[in-house]
């Protein structure tokens, strides 16, 4: 469904993504990390279309994108989007009137359920219940592909688990390619399929988070014990404290011998350990 065939996107000397090739090939949703930065909104941007890339091919269900041919079938509100100081209802009215299969039901339950008063305007709007309103928009988009640049900013500890709940709602009754680009990696993790890492404009990995789960894991104990294990296995990051080490390993899992921990490596210290997996002594 989306191709990224040697894509690369400079701003003057600046590379911000570095020859990427990329294949999303059927419906999820995809959680896209990486630090400020590492190139997450230009990906973003490149796919819609806002953007050409300097060099390469981007194709959106079997269609080049472009900056003269837009994807039709893709969905993108950039983080932080105003909407017009119109009624939420008027909104949704005309958001509904512009987009063909817009599921007017749903942006209005999801309003009901986020307790946004209909008869507000958008600048009377907290900034959560901004960004809440325009995501909903998004998703009630019924487009096959829909990017979300990061949805949460400004939400509480309750408005991001509903967030979760909406955006699996949305995909149930609508299964498309759904990338959302955030830093809260554990808590997008509940409701995400699969995890793409970009990193300085390059595509570390792209992977399924119960993969990830299966495969990333931390070996501690003393260094002594621990260094001869890591001969043959993919060690992202080690951390050293003294005589005790703690080694993080991505790929093939291994029984330790007594004195040696094999623990799980949560999704945020996975993705710590990809991007900046450093020896701290």
């Amino acid at each position: 469904m989306i191709e990224f065939d040697n894509v690369t996107k400079r701003y003057g000397g600046t590379t911000a993504i570095d020859s990427i090739d990329l294949s999303i090939p059927e419906s999820g949703i995809y959680c896209l990390l990486g630090r400020n930065g590492a190139g997450k909104t230009t990906f973003m941007k490149l796919l819609a279309g806002h953007i050409a890339a300097t060099d390469g091919v981007i194709t959106a269900d079997g269609k080049r994108v472009s900056t003269s041919h837009m994807p039709e079938c893709v969905g993108y509100i950039e983080s932080g989007s105003a909407q017009f100081n119109m009624r939420v209802s008027d909104l949704i009215d005309a958001a509904a009137e512009l987009q063909e299969g817009f599921d007017h039901g749903f942006a209005l339950e999801m309003t009901t359920r986020f307790e946004l008063d209909p008869r507000k305007k958008y600048k009377q709007l907290s900034f959560g219940m901004k960004t809440m309103l325009t995501t909903i928009i998004t998703l009630a988009n019924n487009t096959g592909v829909i990017l979300l640049d990061e949805p949460t900013l400004g939400f509480d500890a309750i408005m991001r688990s509903q967030f979760n709940t909406l955006l699996l709602e949305s995909y149930n009754a609508h299964p498309r390619v759904i990338i959302v680009s955030t830093h809260l990696i554990d808590e997008i993790a509940k409701a995400a399929e699969r995890l793409i890492i970009i990193d300085k404009g390059r595509i570390l990995l792209e992977a399924g988070i119960n993969d990830i789960d299966e495969k990333a894991y931390t070996l501690s104990g003393s260094a002594k014990a621990v260094l001869p294990l890591l001969d043959g296995l993919n060690c992202i990051g080690k951390t050293v404290a003294g005589s005790v080490m703690a080694a993080h390993i991505y790929g093939e899992r291994i029984t330790p011998p007594e004195g040696v921990a094999a623990d799980r490596l949560s999704l945020q210290d996975f993705f710590l350990q990809m991007v900046g997996g450093n020896e701290n002594e």
